[in-house]
């Protein structure tokens, strides 16, 4: 996203280390068997979290390695535009927030040409006034993909999947010093629905940020039964 503000610190840094550790072992296992296979890391988390931080950092650290890597934001890919986004949930209710409010067939036709080598058109939001453009990306040369968002861990042809903690009501700090969206009663009710929602997909995490910012494994449930994780189009 275009003028974001990143509040990177030593936090977001070593835990981006600990999960290069990760990263670098899964890429070597893939490489094994298929010596081009391009990688794709998941990182979600509720707003305010520190997911843009971590892949940011997450990525430096990778090019620091010789391994060239895209960061996707699916904060890109909402099927209604910014200016709209607030009157269009206003007036459709509350159950409308959620993981459908994203162009997921997009996001994985993204994917696609990242696994295929070939030069994609990306969304890309401008915050300052608050529009979408147009990102061309040639992804030839670019060996990762590093997906980040509320319901990134989501996405179809993940290798691994990096789940943040926190939740809304201990990130209220970064969220106001980022300044996205205004923070009034409505954009209250709005976090609570995507914390509800985000929770919900914490079974497909592979790593947990916690509360402490460590990186640990995570214990796999079974999230077969839960209505979000089917929802990401095809």
């Amino acid at each position: 996203m275009l003028g974001d503000v990143l509040l990177i610190n030593e936090m977001h840094k070593s835990a981006a280390r600990e999960i290069m550790k990760r990263v670098l072992a899964g890429k070597l296992e893939k490489e094994k068997t298929d010596p081009d296979y391009k990688y794709v890391v998941a990182i979600a988390g509720e707003s305010g979290a520190g997911k843009s931080e971590l892949s940011h950092s997450l990525a430096l650290l990778l090019k620091g390695e010789g391994i060239r890597v895209k960061v996707l934001h699916t904060d890109n890919y909402y099927l209604v535009p910014p200016l709209l986004r607030r009157e269009w949930r206003m007036t459709n209710g509350l159950d409308s927030v959620g993981i459908d409010e994203y162009d997921w067939n997009l996001v994985n036709r993204n994917i696609r040409d990242f696994k295929e080598n070939r030069e994609t058109i990306m969304p890309c939001i401008d915050i300052i006034p608050d529009q979408i453009d147009r990102l061309i990306t040639d992804f030839h040369k670019i060996h990762m993909l590093v997906i980040d968002g509320l319901y990134a861990i989501n996405t179809k042809e993940v290798d691994l999947r990096v789940f943040i903690e926190l939740t809304y009501h201990e990130t209220k700090i970064s969220q106001l010093m980022r300044g996205k969206e205004p923070m009034d009663e409505y954009r209250l009710q709005v976090l609570e629905r995507e914390h509800i929602n985000v929770q919900a997909l914490k079974p497909l995490a592979d790593l947990l940020v916690n509360r402490n910012y460590e990186v640990v494994e995570a214990k796999k449930g079974d999230a077969g039964s839960d209505p979000l994780i089917r929802r990401t189009g095809s």
